[in-house]
Order: structure tokens, then C-alpha cells, then sequence
């Protein structure tokens, strides 16, 4: 037995030799390269967590808001024709129009019809108004034609005198329209202005209120 085995140490335990064996703990380099990567990727993702909170509570959307203004101003393809979109409006060409005088002034049916043809409209009766009008408009005049006509026809001769009274009769036969002119008329619109209107009508602009935010 060698003087450096502890006592009651033999057999097996004996050590040989003239120095003690090294007693190590085993390494552990594997664990902790592990436990760094670990805690890196939890940094790693919760920094990433932290500024997606910042863009939304900062307003990190901005350019998704924008991009979402940006199509609603006029910037995405145009949405197909709405069901039920309004009916295309007559030419002045194929629409009759009898010119009804309710005045006491002569001469108005006459000179307003010639008027009227000039601008391209038909020319029915040329005559005094009937009982049921005359002496009893007061404005400038009176469209009146069947139900058919509220947003086609009367529109356009609409056009040709600003401020006239427009008005339907359901159990009217045929489409055409009266024009009964009344103790405030002066003449039809001025023919430039008539023809703006006409455009205008023709040719409607979109609603403004969708570029308000633009």
C-alpha cells in the first residue's frame, strides 16, 4: 500500500504512485451554450413583440391608413355600373312638346314654340292652356307629362326654362310633354345656359364628398 492511499482505503481505492489523481468536475459547456442561445431567441422575440406594440399605439399603420385613403380618393379601379342605374336621357329631338299659353299676353305660344324648334325639341299643339290652367299659373310655367317622363323627358325641357314647375299625370296617354307658360315667364332660358344645363344633365359629376379627405 502507497503512502498516499487514505487509510482503510484498499484493494481497488489503493493509489499507486507518488501523486494524487485530479478530480474533476465534468464539463458542462454543452448546457450552457444551450441556455445562451435559449435566452438570446427570448430577448430576440419579445424585442420584436414590443415594437409591434410601438407601431400600432404610435401609428405605425399610417401607411396601410394611407394606402387605404389613397384607393377610397379615386385611385382604385372604378366598381362595375350599380344595378338599377338611371336610364339614359332622351335627345330634344325625340321629344314633342306642346306649348300652352295661360297668360293674358298673346303672341307667347307662337314665339316660344319657334324658340323651341330652333333648339332641336318637336313642336306639338301651339294653343291657349285649358280650363285647369289658364289664369292660374303664377310662376314662369308648368312641364306636365306622364308618370314615365318625372326623370327622362321632363329634365330636359326642364333645362329650357329654369324655375318651371314640374308635374305628372298618371292617366296620361302618350309621352308628350306640356309646356303651360305662366304670368311670371319671360322667355326660355338663354340658349347658352340652356345648353350648359343640358351637359350638366347629361353628364353628371361623382359625389364630391368622397374626395373631401383626399
Amino acid at each position: 500500500m502507497s503512502m498516499l492511499t487514505p487509510p482503510g482505503m484498499g484493494g481497488q481505492y489503493r493509489i499507486t504512485g507518488d501523486k494524487y489523481p485530479r478530480m474533476r468536475r465534468p464539463r458542462r459547456r454543452g448546457k450552457l451554450v444551450v441556455l445562451t442561445v435559449a435566452s438570446v431567441a427570448v430577448l430576440g422575440v419579445g424585442g420584436w413583440g414590443t415594437l409591434q406594440l410601438v407601431d400600432v399605439f404610435t401609428g405605425g399603420g399610417d401607411s396601410a391608413s394611407a394606402a387605404g385613403t389613397k384607393a377610397a380618393c379615386g385611385t382604385a379601379k372604378p366598381s362595375a355600373s350599380p344595378v338599377g342605374a338611371a336610364k339614359p336621357l332622351p335627345l330634344p329631338g325625340t321629344i314633342t312638346v306642346n306649348v300652352l299659353n295661360a297668360t293674358t299676353r298673346s303672341g307667347l305660344a307662337q314665339k316660344t314654340a319657334d324658340e323651341l324648334k330652333k333648339r332641336g325639341f318637336r313642336i306639338g299643339e301651339v294653343a291657349n292652356a285649358p280650363a285647369t290652367f289658364d289664369k292660374k299659373v303664377k310662376g314662369t310655367g308648368v312641364l306636365l307629362g306622364p308618370a314615365t317622363a318625372l326623370d327622362t323627358a321632363l329634365p330636359v325641357l326642364g333645362t329650357q326654362l329654369a324655375g318651371a314647375e314640374r308635374r305628372t299625370d298618371p292617366a296620361r296617354k302618350g309621352a308628350e310633354l306640356d309646356l303651360i307658360i305662366g304670368d311670371a315667364f319671360r322667355g326660355l332660358t338663354a340658349k347658352a345656359d340652356a345648353d350648359k344645363a343640358l351637359t350638366a344633365l347629361a353628364n353628371p359629376e361623382p359625389a364630391s364628398a368622397s374626395k373631401k379627405n383626399c
